[in-house]
């Protein structure tokens, strides 16, 4: 069985990937959207957070684990992630190694992230901006969009048409070999 397609939007928060996978299951109707904050509600139900009982492993080492668990069974997927820090970088490249990645990385300025933060009301202001620090700095992207220059259906068509393109997916691999043999080590 052929692995299913992975769409990887990495971007911060704010930044609008979670639209974005919206606007892309309209033109890639035999894919499926799974936000690791909708896999987070799994595990919140699992554990008793206000009791501090919580599973001692972190979550994106499930999530991964099953979008890998998908692919293998053909199913094609558009994730909504942020590759956030060392230990989440280290899991996405370890569970999805080999498997077929469109790596997309999805920007926004972040006067615009402040001002998207302060109008949902559902995060904390600045969350968007200290994430900065980390994402985006060890990626190499196959296709890149920006959420406040370009509409949600231009960025979608720009992702959708890459896909389609005959030009390998690189991204994931090249950023995997980059930080494999940086001073980053991956067996840490």
């Amino acid at each position: 069985m052929e692995k299913g397609t992975i769409i990887v939007l990495n971007g911060v928060s704010s930044s609008g990937k979670s639209s974005l996978a919206k606007e892309l299951i309209k033109l890639l109707p035999d894919f499926f959207a799974f936000s690791i904050d909708d896999f987070d509600l799994v595990i919140e139900k699992m554990e008793d957070r206000v009791g501090q009982r919580l599973i001692p492993i972190e979550t994106e080492y499930f999530y991964y684990k099953n979008v890998a668990m998908f692919s293998n069974r053909g199913v094609n997927l558009i994730l909504d992630q942020i590759i956030h820090d060392p230990l989440t970088l280290k899991n996405f490249y370890e569970a999805l190694n080999g498997y077929p990645v469109l790596f997309v990385g999805v920007h926004c300025p972040v006067e615009e992230l402040l001002h998207r933060e302060q109008s949902k009301g559902d995060r904390r202001t600045g969350l968007a901006a200290s994430q900065l620090e980390y994402v985006h700095k060890q990626e190499i992207y196959d296709v890149e969009v920006n959420t406040f220059n370009q509409s949600l259906s231009e960025c979608a068509k720009e992702i959708a048409e890459r896909l389609k393109s005959t030009t390998p997916l690189i991204g994931f691999k090249k950023s995997f070999e980059l930080v494999e043999n940086s001073s980053f080590n991956l067996n840490k």
